[in-house]
């Protein structure tokens, strides 16, 4: 038993994507996209940064995760970064990120982002893509939305989905 399949392609129609789709977003070796793209890795922790328009990843930034491939999280520089006041918390789910600003206009010193289980927020330098900086909020808890950066990069502003209170465990919320 033979079976066969045949198509006729009608005369002039085009292909679904022009010819220098692919040449558009060529990248050559050597050469710098014009744009990064950077990611929240949700439950990894980590920050992932792509090239575009190539769309090449061109790294993962570890963050609220230990790391064993580049050693994050257990230096002596950044164990005590993954540190809370509840102990090591060596995994977290990263979630919005912000970059600084000065006098309104994005500047390229860093990116913030925040941990969604517990709450934190860390600083990564962007002159050498490492976080730099984390920093746990106090009388907070499910930091999910933020954070949230003034136009000169004094103040990062994070937001919660739990209330925790002030004074001890048993204080009133109400």
């Amino acid at each position: 038993m033979v079976f066969s399949m045949f198509s006729c392609k009608p005369k002039n129609t085009g292909s679904a994507v022009g010819a220098d789709a692919a040449a558009k977003a060529y990248v050559a070796p050597g050469k710098y996209d014009e744009f990064y793209n950077f990611v929240s890795g949700g439950f990894s922790g980590q920050m992932s940064v792509y090239g575009l328009p190539s769309g090449r990843l061109l790294r993962v930034i570890p963050v609220f995760s230990v790391d064993p491939e580049k050693g994050w999280g257990y230096s002596e520089e950044t164990k005590p970064m993954l540190n809370t006041s509840h102990g090591m918390v060596p995994w977290d789910d990263l979630h919005h990120t912000e970059l600084s600003q000065t006098n309104g206009e994005i500047d390229g010193r860093w990116i913030f982002g925040n941990a969604n289980n517990t709450p934190r927020v860390a600083r990564i330098d962007l002159s050498t893509f490492r976080t730099s900086e984390i920093i746990e909020l106090p009388n907070s808890a499910g930091n999910h939305s933020s954070p949230f950066i003034t136009e000169n990069t004094e103040y990062v502003v994070a937001g919660t989905r739990f209330s925790v209170p002030p004074d001890d465990a048993n204080g009133d919320v109400a």
